[in-house]
């Protein structure tokens, strides 16, 4: 299996009302499209993005679009991935552990840490409120059917995830990908394909390359 790449852009201060528009026109933009699971889930909506970082942050924004929109959950913390989501995972090579960051289209968030699926620990909710998310859409929201677009932008601190920002590692690994597990048409989409046989994101074996350009 070719392991994907992607480069992750540095962009000069950015005030936060300006991220969207800075990533759309410097970001490097991402497709997430490979249906690992096409026979059991076949539905495959539109989900592409761009993705950088500034001296204190990375930058990372979806776009989607699809039929309906669920939004259940609506705390930090619950089980997002339940929801109409997009989620990031990354990890420094040298780290045994990786970082799942996972967003609903409500804007609410689920973040971890740990070596898999069985061993992840959740940041604490006053850590997470300090991940900046722009755009989504009003919730709660359950649509079945129907076109729906929408928009998420987060900004993730570096100190977050225990990076320093003056000494990144030109490498780091990850994935992307759009789930709804409990949405009306689930599915599970990713940016580097994956290998398994049936879903599971957890699987840093699988991640591709993110290069700090």
């Amino acid at each position: 299996m070719v392991k994907n790449s992607l480069k992750i852009p540095f962009l000069s201060a950015v005030a936060v009302d300006a991220v969207p528009e800075a990533l759309g026109r410097f970001g490097e933009p991402f497709e997430v499209s490979n249906v690992n699971w096409k026979e059991e889930f076949p539905y495959t909506p539109l989900c592409r993005g761009r993705i950088a970082r500034t001296d204190e942050a990375f930058l990372i924004g979806w776009e989607v679009s699809g039929i309906g929109v669920t939004v259940r959950n609506l705390e930090d913390g619950g089980p997002i991935w339940e929801d109409s989501c997009c989620e990031f995972f990354f990890k420094d090579p040298a780290w045994p552990h990786y970082f799942n960051i996972e967003v609903n289209a409500g804007g609410y968030l689920l973040v971890g840490k740990g070596t898999c699926r069985t061993d992840r620990v959740l940041l604490p909710k006053e850590e997470m409120a300090r991940i900046v998310r722009i755009g989504g859409v009003p919730a709660p929201v359950e649509r079945s059917e129907g076109r729906c677009d929408w928009r998420m932008t987060l900004i993730l601190p570096f100190d977050l995830f225990g990076l320093d920002a003056s000494a990144l590692p030109p490498v780091l690994q990850g994935n992307i990908y759009k789930c709804g597990d409990k949405t009306a048409r689930p599915h599970f989409l990713s940016w580097a394909p994956i290998d398994t046989p049936a879903p599971d994101f957890h699987c840093p074996r699988f991640f591709g390359d993110l290069l700090l350009v």
